[in-house]
C-alpha cells in the first residue's frame, strides 16, 4: 500500500512483519487485526457508510485504514438499467488503486457489522477483488463491532493513500450472467436464492425486481442465517456445510447464487464458496433485478 508521505513516515517508524500467505484466511479476527496491524503490506479497508454522521466522538477512524464507503465509492453502479452491477473492471481497479491498494497487499475490509444485509457490504467488495484475481483479502470478522469491543486503536482521521496501479485478471467464472443462469435452468444446476423467505414466496418484492417471486425450482437459503447479529460474527464452516444440506447443495456441487442485486447474494456467495469451500459456486449480480426486466424470463 502507498500513503501519503506523512502517512508513510509514520508507518515507517515502526518495524513491518511480512505477511504470510497462511495469513491469508477468508476472515480474520480483531485480535488478530491488533496483532498484524502494522505488518508490511497490509492494508485496512474501511467501507463503513456516514462515519462522519456517527456518535463516536473525536476518534471514529480506525488507525492507518483507508476509507471507501460502499454505498458512495463506486463500488457498483447502474448498466443498461440495472442497479448494483459491478463496474467495467478498468474503472474498479482504478478505483481500488487509488485507495494505495497494489498486487502484493493483504487487504482486510471493515464493516460496521450491523446485521447480515449490512455485512453484505464487505462480502460484495469481497467478491470484486476475487473477481479481479486478487486472493490476498479477507473480512474482520463482525466489523467495526468486534474490533471496537477487542479495544482497536481508533483516529481522529483517516489514512491519506498515495494512489498506485492495481493490476488485475478477471475471473469470469466467478460471476454468472443471466445467459448462465438460463443455461442452469435447463441443465437442472442448482439455483439459490439468498433473499428473506418472503421474497422468495413471493409474498414481498424489492422495488428493483419487476414481479414478486423467484427463478423457477431455485432454492432458499437466506442471508441472515450466515451472519449472527446478535454476536457479530460469521457462521463457522460446519453450520455453513449443514445449511448447504438442508436445501439439498452438495459440497461440491454446481450452483448459482442471486438475490436482488448481488448484494444479499454475495453474503451466501462467501458462505458457500470462501468459508464453506464449494469452489464451484458462482454469484449471479443482475439477480431479480436483471431476471425480471424481461417480462419473458420464467418466474415461478
Amino acid at each position: 500500500m502507498r500513503l501519503s508521505t506523512f502517512a508513510a513516515a509514520a508507518v515507517l517508524a515502526v518495524t513491518p512483519i511480512a505477511v504470510q500467505a497462511q495469513d491469508v484466511t477468508p476472515l480474520v479476527s480483531a485480535e488478530w487485526l491488533k496483532a498484524h496491524a502494522d505488518d508490511d503490506n497490509l492494508v485496512i479497508l474501511d467501507i463503513r457508510a456516514d462515519i462522519e454522521n456517527t456518535d463516536l466522538g473525536e476518534l471514529p477512524y480506525i488507525a492507518n485504514a483507508v476509507v471507501a464507503p460502499y454505498n458512495t465509492a463506486g463500488w457498483r453502479t447502474e448498466i443498461e438499467g440495472v442497479p448494483g452491477q459491478i463496474p467495467p473492471a478498468e474503472q474498479i481497479a482504478e478505483l481500488i488503486g487509488s485507495l494505495g491498494i497494489d498486487g502484493d497487499d493483504h487487504v482486510v475490509i471493515v464493516p460496521w457489522g450491523t446485521d447480515s444485509s449490512e455485512f453484505g457490504g464487505a462480502t460484495r467488495v469481497y467478491w470484486t477483488f476475487k473477481y479481479l484475481g486478487h486472493d490476498e483479502v479477507s473480512i474482520l470478522d463482525g466489523g467495526w463491532r468486534q474490533y471496537d469491543a477487542q479495544g482497536g486503536e481508533r483516529v481522529a482521521e483517516a489514512a491519506v493513500p498515495e494512489a498506485t496501479e492495481f493490476p488485475y485478471e478477471v475471473r469470469e467464472e466467478l460471476r454468472a450472467t443471466t445467459a448462465d443462469v438460463e443455461a442452469a435452468l435447463a441443465a437442472g444446476t442448482k439455483l439459490v436464492d439468498g433473499r428473506p423467505n418472503a421474497q422468495f414466496l413471493g409474498e414481498a418484492k424489492s422495488p428493483v425486481a419487476r414481479v414478486a417471486g423467484t427463478i423457477p425450482g431455485a432454492v432458499n437459503l437466506e442471508n441472515s442465517a450466515v451472519y449472527s447479529a446478535e454476536y457479530a460474527s460469521f457462521a463457522r464452516p460446519e453450520t455453513i456445510a449443514a445449511l448447504a444440506e438442508g436445501i439439498g447443495l452438495g459440497a461440491d456441487e454446481d450452483n448459482i447464487v442471486f438475490c436482488n442485486t448481488g448484494h444479499w447474494a454475495s453474503v451466501v456467495w462467501f458462505a458457500l464458496h470462501e468459508v464453506g469451500g464449494n469452489k464451484n459456486t458462482a454469484m449471479y449480480d443482475g439477480s431479480m433485478a436483471e431476471w425480471t426486466a424481461d417480462p419473458a424470463r420464467p418466474i415461478q
